[in-house]
């Protein structure tokens, strides 16, 4: 389970805007960074698929799930207009980008895994 508030494991982790920088600058896997809220019913729906993914990705890649209401920076700093979004990170530069409630095998494209 990705805990949204503290890091959580080598795979997923929450973040706030500093140290999402700092992550995606430093990472030697790809990062998938997830922007949600709690009260969005996209989020919710596809919340449990984002948990279950990062389980099964285990070292291969990072999942970071980023709440935009508690970090309005982070999500301003990547112009995030809608939630959820997803972003794939490489070497700390936007790759690919995703809105709505994606499937588990997009996630998985998204990080050419």
């Amino acid at each position: 389970m990705i805990d949204t508030s503290l890091p959580t494991g080598p795979s997923s982790r929450s973040e706030n805007g500093g140290s999402l920088l700092w992550t995606l600058n430093t990472s030697k896997v790809p990062v998938l960074v997830e922007f949600y809220a709690d009260w969005c019913p996209p989020c919710k729906k596809v919340s449990p698929l984002v948990e279950e993914f990062s389980r099964e990705i285990g070292t291969k890649a990072r999942v970071v799930r980023i709440n935009i209401d508690d970090q309005p920076g982070a999500s301003n700093q990547h112009a995030v207009r809608s939630i959820p979004t997803f972003i794939t990170f490489k070497d700390g530069r936007e790759i690919r980008r995703e809105v709505g409630a994606i499937p588990k095998r997009v996630m998985e494209d998204m990080l050419d895994l």
